[in-house]
């Protein structure tokens, strides 16, 4: 017997059409296994099941670097926002995430009627311009231990960036009060306004007008690194919002490539390789 007869005689109300639209999106399992082919031969003993989809991939460059019951680490590519703002809600990392999950439940769950739902809780963000590691907590538990460790900067992230000029020591700390202006750009603070940053860079290779850092952030304010290292006379590339006059590989050049934090008593680290384009910029 073919597998279309099967299911027509599994789902006597359905239509063909129907059917065939099931076995393109991978919800028929013969014996376990996703068939997509209506015409595939199968016998009479073999167990036939109608279930949820498959778990959509997940964009090529979105990359899941580590997951287990409680959290996730993700790789976000540069252009996507880690959560939804008034202007963008469905195109976020957040949201790709929580599709993925639920409907990866949904097919471990399949035979229940209603499968569980994943949740996912922001611990931080990236700017959307931004590449690199980012941690998600699957409990609102986690999400508050993982905060702490950020807020009291236990936790370690370090980002690699190329900017504009010749940085001319090897290494040093950037301190600068911030404050976020009335359309909500980050600037450098006059006097006492705004809340205390500190930024810690060490150079990796010069080029002829061109620096590439390692960056450590001892505070974590939105816009930090941006801003810092603007103000300091070296904007990064593709940055034109801070200054920039170069946007050769039409990004911001700056990449989120380690993260560390403590995992249930046990300290983890993670890397992110830099991306291969700034390499050529010096």
């Amino acid at each position: 017997m073919e597998l279309i007869a099967r299911l027509a005689a599994l789902h006597p109300e359905t239509s063909r059409r129907t059917m065939k639209q099931w076995l393109a999106a991978g919800r028929v399992r013969v014996n376990g296994d996703v068939v997509r082919r209506g015409t595939a031969e199968i016998a009479a003993a073999d167990r036939v099941v109608l279930g949820a989809a498959p778990a959509p991939a997940l964009p090529e460059r979105l990359r899941i670097v580590h997951e287990n019951a409680r959290l996730l680490v993700i790789d976000k590519p540069p252009g996507l926002l880690t959560i939804a703002t008034v202007k963008e809600r469905d195109r976020t990392a957040y949201r790709l995430l929580s599709d993925h999950l639920e409907s990866r439940a949904r097919s471990r769950d399949r035979d229940q009627a209603r499968p569980r739902t994943k949740h996912l809780f922001i611990v931080h963000r990236l700017d959307r311009e931004t590449s690199g590691l980012l941690v998600f907590a699957k409990t609102e538990a986690v999400k508050h231990a993982l905060q702490a460790q950020f807020a009291q900067h236990t936790a370690e992230r370090v980002y690699v960036t190329v900017v504009e000029g010749c940085v001319r020591d090897d290494s040093g700390t950037l301190r600068m009060r911030l404050h976020e202006d009335s359309g909500l750009r980050v600037r450098v603070a006059r006097g006492e306004e705004g809340r205390p940053a500190t930024t810690h860079y060490r150079v990796l290779a010069r080029g002829a007008d061109t620096t590439r850092l390692e960056v450590r952030l001892e505070t974590g304010r939105r816009g930090q690194i941006r801003a810092h290292l603007a103000a300091f006379g070296h904007p990064i590339i593709g940055d034109t919002a801070y200054g920039s006059r170069r946007d050769p590989l039409r990004r911001l050049c700056l990449h989120a490539s380690q993260l560390g934090f403590v995992d249930e008593d046990r300290p983890v680290r993670f890397a992110s390789p830099m991306p291969a384009g700034f390499a050529r910029l010096l």
